[in-house]
């Protein structure tokens, strides 16, 4: 299919946090690794970034007080779907570490599962 848009693939998705330490703590155990940006330092954090995944795709977690004006308390507008190897497992730890349950774990394959 050709287009004509330059659209490459995802560059990041921002995480609003009104407490960016206490976050990084959260993802440095969710994802197994500290961040590899902070500013202004790791101290004083209001903006962090890692790269996880296969395609070291990146996530900012960012002060809320630099969040757009119009944007709304609570979940956004935005879902983020990950890749996992084991969902549950995943599922399970991420509940364990303090993680809301969004909505329940749904098939969108039809039956048919993925290999």
């Amino acid at each position: 299919m050709k287009t004509n848009l330059s659209i490459r693939g995802m560059a990041n998705v921002s995480i609003w946090a009104d407490d960016v330490s206490a976050a990084r703590n959260w993802y440095n155990e969710v994802f197994g690794m500290e961040p590899y940006f902070q500013r202004p330092d790791a101290s004083n954090p209001v903006y962090i970034e890692y790269r996880v995944g296969d395609y070291q795709h990146e996530i900012g977690i960012i002060n809320r007080k630099f969040q757009p004006p119009s944007a709304q308390p609570g979940p956004g507008g935005s879902i983020l779907y990950w890749h996992v190897d084991d969902l549950p497992a995943t599922l399970d730890r991420l509940l364990e570490l303090g993680a809301t349950l969004y909505q329940p774990v749904m098939d969108h394959s039809g039956g048919k599962g993925r290999s």
